[in-house]
């Protein structure tokens, strides 16, 4: 895949930026990595990224599936997405300063009122960290 600046993609911006780079995509699938850093807003006490940074991370890499197919592959500005629900949420253990999550999406609905549904897991080092399945409503508005 050819590198596409993360933040032409997200309509995050630094500090809240939970995804270094979207590294696959394909039709229905999106794969992100994105390293814990010992900066990072999201980390717990413990030096673990919390719950809040695995959830936000797959919602991030959700976006950045949809801003790449809004911009490359349908030739659209990138619109602003919000979280309609996140359902079955096991978060299994949390990954610590200095590990590289990798992050994958599946688009499993797409149409109705602007909604995508996607199931989600984040892996680090070959063991599951935590999965869920996101729904996301597009708005209108467009990502600067």
């Amino acid at each position: 895949m050819t590198e596409i600046s993360i933040l032409e993609l997200l309509p995050q911006r630094p500090p809240f930026v939970m995804v270094d780079k979207l590294t696959t995509i394909e039709e229905k699938t999106a794969t992100s990595q994105f390293e814990v850093k010992s900066d990072n807003i999201m980390l717990g006490d413990n030096g673990k990224l919390s719950a809040g940074g695995l959830i936000e991370n797959m919602a991030q890499t959700c976006a950045a599936r949809i801003g790449y197919v809004s911009r490359f592959l349908e030739s659209q500005k990138v619109k602003i997405g919000v979280i309609g629900s996140i359902k079955n949420l096991v978060i299994h253990s949390y990954p610590a300063v200095g590990e590289t999550i990798t992050t994958t999406v599946e688009e499993t609905f797409s149409g109705l009122m602007n909604m995508t549904l996607l199931n989600a897991k984040v892996e680090c080092a070959g063991s599951l960290l935590a999965e869920c399945e996101i729904k996301v409503a597009l708005t209108d508005k467009e990502s600067n």
